[in-house]
């Protein structure tokens, strides 16, 4: 539910989709896709979540995972059986149930970014991994984002520093395996010249030039040991709480699959 004041981040979403049809659009995803089967190409395992911009931008095709599921946050009627509606701040899906998750720029086109990484740690096991993909500020890109008054394509999303993700990465329990920023390209739609492309090949990824347009942040998430089951202390000694239940985060959903539009406080 968009309140009045507020930004219509799913309209702003629908209009990054679009952009993905661009010149400068396909170069980008194909600079992530390249990074992405690198990364999780020999990765495999059970349960394999991808939230998606679109199930029509697929990332890590080349993975070896049972099962591969990918979410859309708006239902439409070219949208495949198989693909999950939802908003990838409340996921329909049990915790502890996947392996690998990917966030395609799932928190940059959110009103809730930080509840994104919370949803996305629940439902990963225990020493799963998380790939998580989103627009560097520190880039000619979120220059580009500061001086535009429009808030089309990549504009109209949120550029969250990267330090900050990998803050909240480790308060939500995970241990970041590699951080990159990638993707040296001027913010500006041309086509491709092969100069520019042997160019973004030497310095994409460079660690000493974390000014790319995006960054990737690779975690894994910690388990901790846990306690005993027969504590060496008196139980006459432990000191009784009251008692606390889980709080599911999924919404309602129609029979149709069409997510429920229900209000939440801001973070």
């Amino acid at each position: 539910m968009i309140h009045s004041g507020t930004v219509d981040y799913r309209e702003r979403h629908e209009n990054f989709e679009r952009w993905f049809q661009t010149p400068l659009g396909r170069a980008l995803l194909a600079d992530q896709r390249r990074f992405c089967d690198y990364e999780l190409g020999g990765s495999s395992g059970a349960r394999q979540l991808h939230l998606a911009v679109s199930h029509r931008l697929p990332l890590a095709t080349g993975t070896d995972f049972v099962q591969k599921i990918v979410t859309t946050p708006r239902w439409s009627p070219q949208t495949p059986d198989g693909v999950v509606v939802c908003d990838a701040d409340e996921l329909p899906f049990p915790s502890d149930s996947m392996d690998l998750v990917i966030l395609h720029h799932a928190a940059d086109f959110s009103p809730y970014p930080h509840q994104v990484l919370r949803e996305a740690a629940r439902v990963l096991r225990g020493e799963g991994t998380m790939l998580l993909i989103g627009f560097n500020p520190v880039s000619l890109w979120g220059v580009r984002k500061l001086v535009s008054r429009q808030h089309l394509g990549p504009w109209g999303g949120r550029f969250l520093l990267r330090g900050r993700m990998e803050d909240w990465l480790h308060l939500l329990g995970f241990a970041v395996q590699g951080s990159v920023t990638r993707f040296l390209r001027l913010p500006i739609q041309r086509s491709g010249r092969r100069p520019f492309r042997k160019m973004d090949a030497r310095l994409s990824g460079n660690r000493f030039l974390p000014v790319g347009a995006y960054y990737c942040i690779l975690a894994k998430k910690r388990v901790y040991g846990r306690l005993p089951r027969k504590p060496v202390w008196r139980k006459s000694s432990v000191i009784s709480l009251p008692g606390t239940g889980t709080v599911g985060a999924s919404r309602g959903y129609q029979q149709e699959g069409m997510p429920l539009g229900i209000p939440k406080d801001q973070e």
